[in-house]
């Protein structure tokens, strides 16, 4: 499988060591993009408009993953957008799943399966 047919993710964490392991997980399956900063994330979407799902850190300097998410959604309304956290669910992420902000809520670290199958399901499959 070449890089056109594979699927974009972009994913953005402020933490060097959780891109690493995550472009390592999930990079032979599908074409990874990270990026350690929101700024970033607004020129990799962008220059990539290829990008299907974009994965967020939920607790990052400049805002949180939800801030985010509501900000690159309005320019980029027919992505699929998810959180990653790993200081539990709060109100704020709940009440985003239920405004149709993100898709889904995934808990750090991450269980591979749990993301695979995230995927999996909002990935469109043409």
């Amino acid at each position: 499988m070449n890089n056109e047919e594979k699927k974009s993710v972009l994913y953005v964490d402020d933490e060097t060591i959780n891109l690493v392991v995550f472009e390592m997980t999930f990079g032979k399956k599908y074409n990874i993009i990270v990026v350690e900063s929101v700024k970033e994330a607004f020129v990799k979407l962008s220059d990539h408009p290829e990008i299907n799902i974009v994965i967020s850190d939920m607790r990052m300097p400049e805002m949180n993953g939800i801030q985010f998410i509501e900000s690159a959604r309005a320019i980029y309304p027919n992505k699929q957008y998810l959180i990653l956290t790993g200081f539990g669910i709060n109100e704020e992420i709940l009440d985003a799943v239920d405004r149709g902000v993100i898709a889904k809520y995934l808990q750090k670290p991450f269980i591979k399966k749990e993301v695979e199958a995230a995927l999996t399901e909002l990935l469109p499959t043409t």
